[in-house]
């Protein structure tokens, strides 16, 4: 055997083979004043899981509402410029109400806004979209199309972004969510949309509506064809 063909076989191996849960689990943001940030996550709501300290070093982790993520930030912890974190994304189901929730919270938060166009030019592109932004919700309100964004007092950026039915592939095994309010925002979903289905069927109570709400929020989050 050439070792042309030992290689492809092995990368055809190594292709094929089970792959290990490799999980993110943290992301590191640079902050130039480590108690004005604590003090600014926590009043977002978010999670105190640690906040450690020795000789010339400090560790400091927070995680949002319903995220199997965090967030680390602290002294010597990185040699990142303040700031220089851009476009962290946290995924919301509803954009208007975590926007409102901020909103309460003291938090500036710009308007909601959708993708317009497809430019992708120069670096100081806000999000993955490209730079033109429209005011408002998408108008199909589509899922992965409404954004509203928001900084920390030392520049680091984030964008909110509302997704409600995730694209094909995107999920595995069970239905999981990641938070009481998703799962309840699921079940309105699928409760206005087995009162359109219960009104095609001449309005007869369904008595299968349990089924019926198991498979609508399953093929959802799935990026299958939805129930009629």
């Amino acid at each position: 055997m050439t070792q042309a063909v030992k290689e492809r076989t092995t990368t055809t191996a190594a292709a094929q083979a089970p792959a290990v849960d490799t999980k993110l689990e943290i992301v590191v943001i640079p902050v130039s004043d480590v108690d004005r940030a604590k003090a600014f996550y926590t009043n977002l709501g978010w999670r105190l899981d640690a906040d450690f300290a020795g000789e010339g070093w400090r560790v400091i982790q927070f995680t949002p509402p319903g995220s199997p993520a965090s967030v680390i930030f602290g002294k010597n912890v990185t040699s990142a410029a303040p700031g220089s974190a851009q476009g962290l994304y946290l995924i919301v189901s509803d954009i208007e109400a975590a926007r409102k929730d901020l909103v309460a919270r003291g938090v500036e938060v710009s308007a909601i806004f959708h993708p317009s166009g497809d430019q992708h030019v120069g670096s100081d592109a806000p999000y993955l979209f490209g730079t033109v932004r429209s005011n408002g919700l998408d108008p199909a309100r589509g899922s992965y199309r409404s954004y509203a964004s928001f900084s920390d007092p030392d520049g680091n950026g984030w964008l909110l972004q509302e997704i409600t039915t995730r694209l094909p592939g995107r999920v595995q095994g069970d239905t999981a969510f990641g938070s009481q309010a998703e799962l309840a925002a699921a079940l309105r979903r699928a409760s206005a949309a087995h009162g359109e289905h219960e009104k095609r069927n001449g309005g007869q109570h369904d008595a299968n509506w349990p089924d019926w709400y198991a498979e609508y929020i399953v093929k959802e989050q799935a990026g299958e064809e939805l129930p009629v």
